[in-house]
Protein backbone atom coordinates (compact mmCIF):
# COMPACT_ATOMS: atom_id res chain seq x y z
CA UNK A 1 0.00 0.00 0.00
CA UNK A 2 1.46 3.32 -0.83
CA UNK A 3 -0.51 6.35 0.59
CA UNK A 4 2.19 8.72 0.82
CA UNK A 5 1.30 11.07 -1.65
CA UNK A 6 -2.42 10.79 -1.11
CA UNK A 7 -2.19 14.32 0.93
CA UNK A 8 -0.62 16.14 -1.70
CA UNK A 9 -3.26 14.58 -4.48
CA UNK A 10 -6.60 16.11 -2.39
CA UNK A 11 -4.46 19.30 -1.35
CA UNK A 12 -6.35 20.86 -3.78
CA UNK A 13 -9.50 19.46 -3.21
CA UNK A 14 -12.36 20.80 -1.27
CA UNK A 15 -11.87 19.44 2.30
CA UNK A 16 -14.80 17.37 2.83
CA UNK A 17 -12.93 15.06 -0.83
CA UNK A 18 -10.28 13.80 2.19
CA UNK A 19 -12.73 13.13 4.80
CA UNK A 20 -14.17 10.87 2.00
CA UNK A 21 -10.70 9.56 1.25
CA UNK A 22 -10.00 8.12 4.64
CA UNK A 23 -13.44 6.72 5.00
CA UNK A 24 -13.50 4.91 1.75
CA UNK A 25 -10.24 3.21 3.02
CA UNK A 26 -10.70 2.44 6.18
CA UNK A 27 -14.68 2.80 7.42
CA UNK A 28 -15.32 0.99 3.76
CA UNK A 29 -12.28 -1.13 3.22
CA UNK A 30 -12.08 -0.49 -0.23
CA UNK A 31 -9.28 -2.44 -2.18
CA UNK A 32 -9.74 -0.55 -5.48
CA UNK A 33 -10.43 3.29 -5.86
CA UNK A 34 -13.00 2.79 -8.54
CA UNK A 35 -15.20 1.43 -5.95
CA UNK A 36 -15.56 4.65 -4.14
CA UNK A 37 -18.17 6.33 -5.96
CA UNK A 38 -18.51 9.25 -3.97
CA UNK A 39 -15.34 10.66 -5.20
CA UNK A 40 -14.97 12.33 -9.26
CA UNK A 41 -13.66 9.52 -11.74
CA UNK A 42 -10.97 11.94 -12.32
CA UNK A 43 -9.67 11.76 -9.17
CA UNK A 44 -10.76 8.08 -8.47
CA UNK A 45 -8.14 7.98 -11.36
CA UNK A 46 -5.39 9.82 -9.88
CA UNK A 47 -5.58 8.06 -6.63
CA UNK A 48 -5.37 4.79 -8.70
CA UNK A 49 -2.21 5.47 -10.45
CA UNK A 50 -0.42 7.07 -7.05
CA UNK A 51 -1.97 5.62 -3.81
CA UNK A 52 -2.45 1.65 -4.53
CA UNK A 53 -4.07 -0.08 -2.01
CA UNK A 54 -2.65 -3.22 -2.44
CA UNK A 55 -1.10 -4.54 0.47
CA UNK A 56 1.54 -7.13 0.22
CA UNK A 57 1.52 -9.90 3.00
CA UNK A 58 1.87 -13.13 3.76
CA UNK A 59 -1.43 -14.42 6.21
CA UNK A 60 -0.13 -17.52 8.98
CA UNK A 61 -3.01 -18.93 10.47
CA UNK A 62 -3.39 -21.12 13.93
CA UNK A 63 -5.20 -24.42 13.74
CA UNK A 64 -7.51 -23.16 16.06
CA UNK A 65 -8.17 -20.45 13.93
CA UNK A 66 -8.04 -17.62 16.79
CA UNK A 67 -4.90 -16.33 16.14
CA UNK A 68 -3.89 -14.81 12.47
CA UNK A 69 -0.28 -13.22 11.93
CA UNK A 70 0.82 -11.17 9.20
CA UNK A 71 3.98 -10.67 7.34
CA UNK A 72 3.73 -6.98 5.81
CA UNK A 73 6.24 -5.87 2.95
CA UNK A 74 6.70 -2.38 3.02
CA UNK A 75 7.30 -0.16 0.03
CA UNK A 76 11.36 -0.30 0.64
CA UNK A 77 11.23 -4.01 1.26
CA UNK A 78 11.38 -3.68 4.70
CA UNK A 79 9.18 -6.50 6.47
CA UNK A 80 6.92 -5.98 9.40
CA UNK A 81 4.42 -8.31 11.51
CA UNK A 82 1.33 -8.08 13.13
CA UNK A 83 -1.14 -10.64 14.86
CA UNK A 84 -4.99 -10.63 14.83
CA UNK A 85 -6.12 -12.39 18.68
CA UNK A 86 -9.78 -13.16 18.08
CA UNK A 87 -11.33 -13.63 21.94
CA UNK A 88 -14.55 -15.17 23.12
CA UNK A 89 -17.35 -13.05 22.13
CA UNK A 90 -16.98 -10.42 19.69
CA UNK A 91 -13.67 -9.71 20.85
CA UNK A 92 -10.88 -8.80 18.01
CA UNK A 93 -7.61 -7.57 19.21
CA UNK A 94 -4.70 -6.39 16.69
CA UNK A 95 -1.33 -5.93 17.64
CA UNK A 96 0.49 -3.44 16.10
CA UNK A 97 3.82 -2.92 15.28
CA UNK A 98 5.48 0.97 15.16
CA UNK A 99 9.12 0.37 14.34
CA UNK A 100 10.85 -1.70 11.82
CA UNK A 101 13.06 -3.81 14.35
CA UNK A 102 13.55 -2.47 17.78
CA UNK A 103 16.54 -0.53 19.47
CA UNK A 104 15.73 -1.35 22.90
CA UNK A 105 16.91 -5.18 23.38
CA UNK A 106 15.15 -6.36 25.05
CA UNK A 107 16.91 -10.28 25.60
CA UNK A 108 13.47 -12.33 25.64
CA UNK A 109 12.36 -10.97 22.69
CA UNK A 110 12.92 -11.75 18.95
CA UNK A 111 12.14 -8.50 17.63
CA UNK A 112 15.16 -6.92 20.08
CA UNK A 113 17.64 -9.27 18.21
CA UNK A 114 17.07 -7.40 15.26
CA UNK A 115 18.31 -4.36 15.64
CA UNK A 116 16.61 -1.07 14.83
CA UNK A 117 15.89 0.06 10.76
CA UNK A 118 13.36 2.91 10.99
CA UNK A 119 10.19 4.24 12.42
CA UNK A 120 6.44 3.09 10.43
CA UNK A 121 5.12 6.13 9.14
CA UNK A 122 1.09 6.92 9.88
CA UNK A 123 -0.17 4.75 6.97
CA UNK A 124 2.89 2.13 7.56
CA UNK A 125 1.37 1.44 11.24
CA UNK A 126 -2.53 1.85 10.16
CA UNK A 127 -2.21 -0.77 6.98
CA UNK A 128 -1.96 -3.44 9.65
CA UNK A 129 -5.13 -2.83 11.04
CA UNK A 130 -6.56 -2.50 7.48
CA UNK A 131 -4.75 -5.49 6.70
CA UNK A 132 -6.89 -6.97 9.20
CA UNK A 133 -10.31 -5.66 9.12
CA UNK A 134 -10.62 -6.75 5.40
CA UNK A 135 -9.36 -9.67 6.64
CA UNK A 136 -12.35 -10.31 8.76
CA UNK A 137 -14.96 -8.60 6.83
CA UNK A 138 -14.09 -11.44 4.34
CA UNK A 139 -15.07 -13.72 6.83
CA UNK A 140 -18.41 -11.41 7.28
CA UNK A 141 -19.01 -12.20 11.71
CA UNK A 142 -17.06 -9.63 13.12
CA UNK A 143 -14.79 -6.32 13.08
CA UNK A 144 -12.16 -5.08 14.82
CA UNK A 145 -12.68 -3.64 18.24
CA UNK A 146 -9.35 -3.37 19.66
CA UNK A 147 -5.82 -2.27 19.41
CA UNK A 148 -2.38 -2.63 21.31
CA UNK A 149 0.59 -1.24 20.24
CA UNK A 150 2.42 -4.03 21.53
CA UNK A 151 4.28 -5.39 18.19
CA UNK A 152 7.60 -4.80 16.81
CA UNK A 153 8.82 -1.54 18.40
CA UNK A 154 9.24 1.06 20.89
CA UNK A 155 5.92 2.95 20.35
CA UNK A 156 7.00 6.40 22.26
CA UNK A 157 10.01 6.57 20.30
CA UNK A 158 7.73 7.07 16.92
CA UNK A 159 5.31 9.04 19.08
CA UNK A 160 4.19 11.58 16.53
CA UNK A 161 3.26 8.87 14.16
CA UNK A 162 1.72 6.14 16.44
CA UNK A 163 -0.41 9.39 17.94
CA UNK A 164 -1.56 10.30 14.36
CA UNK A 165 -2.33 6.81 13.72
CA UNK A 166 -4.74 6.27 17.16
CA UNK A 167 -6.81 9.46 16.28
CA UNK A 168 -7.05 7.77 12.74
CA UNK A 169 -8.06 4.64 14.54
CA UNK A 170 -10.49 6.65 16.78
CA UNK A 171 -12.28 8.81 14.10
CA UNK A 172 -16.07 7.40 13.66
CA UNK A 173 -15.45 8.15 10.03
CA UNK A 174 -12.70 6.06 9.65
CA UNK A 175 -12.05 2.82 12.14
CA UNK A 176 -14.36 4.37 15.00
CA UNK A 177 -12.20 2.65 17.49
CA UNK A 178 -13.23 3.41 20.95
CA UNK A 179 -9.90 5.32 22.68
CA UNK A 180 -11.05 2.85 25.63
CA UNK A 181 -10.18 0.09 23.36
CA UNK A 182 -6.62 1.05 22.52
CA UNK A 183 -3.60 0.46 24.58
CA UNK A 184 0.02 1.29 23.95
CA UNK A 185 2.74 -0.37 25.48
CA UNK A 186 6.40 0.89 26.30
CA UNK A 187 9.37 -0.04 27.74
CA UNK A 188 9.25 2.82 30.05
CA UNK A 189 10.40 6.02 28.20
CA UNK A 190 9.82 8.54 30.32
CA UNK A 191 9.65 11.76 28.19
CA UNK A 192 6.66 9.33 26.31
CA UNK A 193 5.21 8.94 29.37
CA UNK A 194 4.79 12.51 30.81
CA UNK A 195 3.79 13.46 27.48
CA UNK A 196 0.99 11.19 27.13
CA UNK A 197 -0.40 12.51 29.97
CA UNK A 198 -0.97 15.53 28.56
CA UNK A 199 -2.97 14.48 25.95
CA UNK A 200 -6.80 14.71 25.48
CA UNK A 201 -6.82 10.88 24.57
CA UNK A 202 -8.39 7.93 26.78
CA UNK A 203 -5.95 5.53 25.61
CA UNK A 204 -4.88 2.80 28.01
CA UNK A 205 -1.13 2.85 28.89
CA UNK A 206 0.86 0.00 29.88
CA UNK A 207 4.62 -0.75 31.16
CA UNK A 208 6.57 -3.23 30.66
CA UNK A 209 8.09 -4.08 33.43
CA UNK A 210 9.52 -8.00 33.86
CA UNK A 211 11.39 -7.63 36.82
CA UNK A 212 11.43 -6.24 40.09
CA UNK A 213 14.87 -5.15 40.66
CA UNK A 214 16.83 -2.52 39.18
CA UNK A 215 19.47 -5.52 38.37
CA UNK A 216 17.31 -8.15 36.87
CA UNK A 217 15.51 -5.69 34.52
CA UNK A 218 18.83 -4.07 33.23
CA UNK A 219 19.88 -7.72 32.41
CA UNK A 220 16.46 -8.16 30.67
CA UNK A 221 16.39 -5.21 29.60
CA UNK A 222 19.33 -2.54 28.71
CA UNK A 223 16.70 0.08 28.72
CA UNK A 224 16.82 0.38 32.03
CA UNK A 225 20.16 1.73 32.71
CA UNK A 226 18.93 4.60 31.18
CA UNK A 227 15.73 4.52 32.64
CA UNK A 228 15.88 3.02 35.62
CA UNK A 229 12.48 1.02 37.88
CA UNK A 230 12.19 4.57 40.51
CA UNK A 231 11.84 7.06 37.66
CA UNK A 232 9.40 4.76 35.76
CA UNK A 233 7.17 4.68 38.72
CA UNK A 234 7.60 8.52 39.75
CA UNK A 235 6.59 8.86 36.09
CA UNK A 236 3.58 6.68 35.97
CA UNK A 237 2.37 7.74 39.33
CA UNK A 238 2.36 11.17 38.13
CA UNK A 239 0.44 10.13 35.17
CA UNK A 240 -2.23 8.61 37.29
CA UNK A 241 -2.73 12.00 39.07
CA UNK A 242 -3.23 13.53 36.25
CA UNK A 243 -5.70 11.35 34.40
CA UNK A 244 -7.18 9.03 37.04
CA UNK A 245 -6.91 5.95 34.36
CA UNK A 246 -5.49 2.50 35.41
CA UNK A 247 -2.45 1.58 34.42
CA UNK A 248 -1.43 -2.29 33.59
CA UNK A 249 2.30 -3.43 34.46
CA UNK A 250 3.27 -6.12 32.13
CA UNK A 251 5.50 -9.13 33.60
CA UNK A 252 6.58 -12.47 31.02
CA UNK A 253 7.15 -15.22 33.30
CA UNK A 254 10.27 -16.54 32.46
CA UNK A 255 10.98 -20.01 34.09
CA UNK A 256 14.11 -19.93 36.96
CA UNK A 257 14.70 -16.21 35.63
CA UNK A 258 11.75 -13.76 37.45
CA UNK A 259 9.05 -16.37 38.40
CA UNK A 260 10.47 -16.67 41.82
CA UNK A 261 8.16 -15.75 45.62
CA UNK A 262 11.25 -14.08 45.83
CA UNK A 263 10.12 -11.53 42.92
CA UNK A 264 6.63 -11.61 43.64
CA UNK A 265 7.81 -10.52 46.94
CA UNK A 266 9.83 -7.42 45.30
CA UNK A 267 6.43 -6.93 43.48
CA UNK A 268 4.42 -6.50 46.34
CA UNK A 269 6.64 -4.04 47.85
CA UNK A 270 6.54 -2.08 45.34
CA UNK A 271 2.34 -2.15 44.21
CA UNK A 272 1.06 -2.66 47.80
CA UNK A 273 0.43 1.10 48.55
CA UNK A 274 0.11 1.81 44.81
CA UNK A 275 -3.72 2.06 43.47
CA UNK A 276 -5.04 2.47 39.82
CA UNK A 277 -2.32 -0.24 39.07
CA UNK A 278 -2.88 -3.89 37.65
CA UNK A 279 0.06 -6.31 37.08
CA UNK A 280 -0.64 -8.40 34.03
CA UNK A 281 1.05 -11.90 33.83
CA UNK A 282 2.28 -13.10 30.51
CA UNK A 283 2.95 -16.68 29.78
CA UNK A 284 5.63 -16.69 27.62
CA UNK A 285 5.84 -17.74 23.70
CA UNK A 286 9.42 -19.00 23.76
CA UNK A 287 11.94 -17.83 21.05
CA UNK A 288 14.97 -19.70 22.51
CA UNK A 289 16.95 -18.24 25.05
CA UNK A 290 14.34 -18.72 28.10
CA UNK A 291 11.62 -20.64 28.95
CA UNK A 292 8.04 -20.20 29.91
CA UNK A 293 7.16 -21.01 33.92
CA UNK A 294 5.33 -23.54 34.81
CA UNK A 295 1.56 -23.56 35.09
CA UNK A 296 1.98 -24.48 38.70
CA UNK A 297 4.05 -21.79 39.08
CA UNK A 298 2.58 -18.86 37.30
CA UNK A 299 -0.31 -19.87 39.67
CA UNK A 300 1.38 -19.85 43.08
CA UNK A 301 2.86 -16.61 41.61
CA UNK A 302 -0.44 -14.72 40.82
CA UNK A 303 -2.09 -16.55 43.60
CA UNK A 304 0.67 -15.09 46.57
CA UNK A 305 0.41 -11.22 44.95
CA UNK A 306 -3.24 -11.40 45.31
CA UNK A 307 -3.34 -12.57 48.86
CA UNK A 308 -1.62 -9.64 49.38
CA UNK A 309 -3.60 -7.09 47.84
CA UNK A 310 -2.23 -7.13 44.15
CA UNK A 311 -4.62 -6.65 41.26
CA UNK A 312 -3.60 -8.99 39.20
CA UNK A 313 -4.48 -10.49 35.85
CA UNK A 314 -3.03 -13.12 33.42
CA UNK A 315 -2.42 -13.59 29.17
CA UNK A 316 -2.30 -16.76 27.70
CA UNK A 317 -0.36 -17.44 24.95
CA UNK A 318 -2.15 -16.69 21.47
CA UNK A 319 -0.18 -18.15 18.26
CA UNK A 320 2.96 -20.14 19.41
CA UNK A 321 2.11 -22.41 16.59
CA UNK A 322 2.91 -20.28 13.88
CA UNK A 323 5.49 -17.95 15.74
CA UNK A 324 3.46 -14.84 16.96
CA UNK A 325 5.88 -14.29 19.88
CA UNK A 326 6.85 -10.32 18.65
CA UNK A 327 9.32 -10.61 15.93
CA UNK A 328 9.81 -14.03 15.15
CA UNK A 329 8.17 -13.84 11.47
CA UNK A 330 10.47 -10.74 10.22
CA UNK A 331 13.53 -11.86 12.20
CA UNK A 332 13.57 -14.87 9.34
CA UNK A 333 13.34 -12.66 7.06
CA UNK A 334 16.49 -12.00 5.15
CA UNK A 335 14.96 -8.33 3.49
CA UNK A 336 14.42 -6.57 6.36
Amino acid sequence: MDLTKLDDILENEKPFRRRQAMRAIFRELITDWEKSTSLSLDLRKKLENACSLDINAENFESKDKNTAKALITLNDGKKIESVLMLHTGNRSTVCVSSQVGCPIGCSFCATGKMGFYRNLTVYEILEQVLFFARYLKAKGDRKITNIVFMGMGEPFLNYENVLKAIRILNDGQCFNIGSRKISISTSGIIEGIDRFANEDLQVNLSISLHAPTDELRSQLMPINKQYDLRSILFAVDDYIKKTSRKVMYEYVMLQGINDTIECADELIKIFKKRHLVMINLIIYNPTGDYKPSKTEIVKTFKEHLEKNGIFVTQRYEFGQAINAACGQLASKSTNL
